[in-house]
């Protein structure tokens, strides 16, 4: 864990990453996500979670497969479904503080819309820590863990790989960022999709706890 005192640039996966999936934040997207596919092709919310998943395994994001399949609207898709009231998902006090200690550059980078990030490190008081975000937008609506949304992290950001981290709660969207020379770190979870790759040599990392991983690092570093 040493090494990780001479990161330069810490990245951030944001949902089920920067909070907890246990607190079912991103339970309330997929319901939107249901509810549009089912008012958008007028089918019960049966078929539409049966869309949803479909398109989610096979193109990376339920929304990449609807542009492909259906020819939908993007911005309106992720205007619908990131406008969830998550007024009662709590400050994270210890993620904040373990945050500020990290003096290097630090950045998110979102399968999400930019409101969606904004909403969410809002909300758990840390919107004022971070140097960047890439979003969905940004990645032309090319989804993790395809290639392309990463060198386009590194370009927009000027990022060095070999000097980088990505904390991630998907264990496959760390392949890519390790092919490029980052450090990955896998934040271990039950979902199946999740932690399908968690035993792959590309992760260098496993942990259970993020501000209790960052505090570690800290440690070491005697702030």
């Amino acid at each position: 864990m040493k090494e990780l005192i001479e990161i330069k640039y810490w990245i951030f996966d944001l949902d089920n990453t920067l909070y907890s999936g246990q607190t079912k934040v991103f339970s309330e997207v997929d319901k939107k996500m249901s509810s549009f596919i089912s008012e958008k092709f007028n089918v019960d919310l049966i078929e539409a979670k049966k869309i949803q998943k479909e398109y989610f395994y096979e193109y990376g994001t339920t929304l990449s497969g609807l542009m492909k399949k259906k020819n939908v609207n993007p911005n309106e898709f992720l205007e619908f479904v990131h406008n969830i009231d998550i007024s009662w998902l709590p400050k994270d006090k210890a993620l904040r503080e373990e945050l500020i200690k990290i003096k290097e550059k630090k950045y998110i980078f979102s399968n999400g819309s930019h409101d969606h990030i904004k909403n969410v490190t809002k909300q758990l008081g840390i919107d004022d820590l971070f140097d960047g975000a890439f979003d969905i937008t940004d990645a032309n609506f090319v989804p993790k863990p395809h290639l392309d949304p990463y060198k386009k992290l590194i370009e927009k950001f000027q990022l060095d790989p070999k000097q980088s981290i990505l904390i991630e709660d998907i264990a496959h969207n760390l392949e890519q960022a390790k092919n490029l020379g980052m450090k990955t770190c896998w934040l271990e979870n039950d979902e199946a999709f999740a932690k399908k790759d968690a035993d792959k040599p590309y992760i260098d990392y496993k942990i259970n706890n993020l501000p209790s991983f960052l505090q570690k690092i800290n440690v070491l570093r005697k702030y």
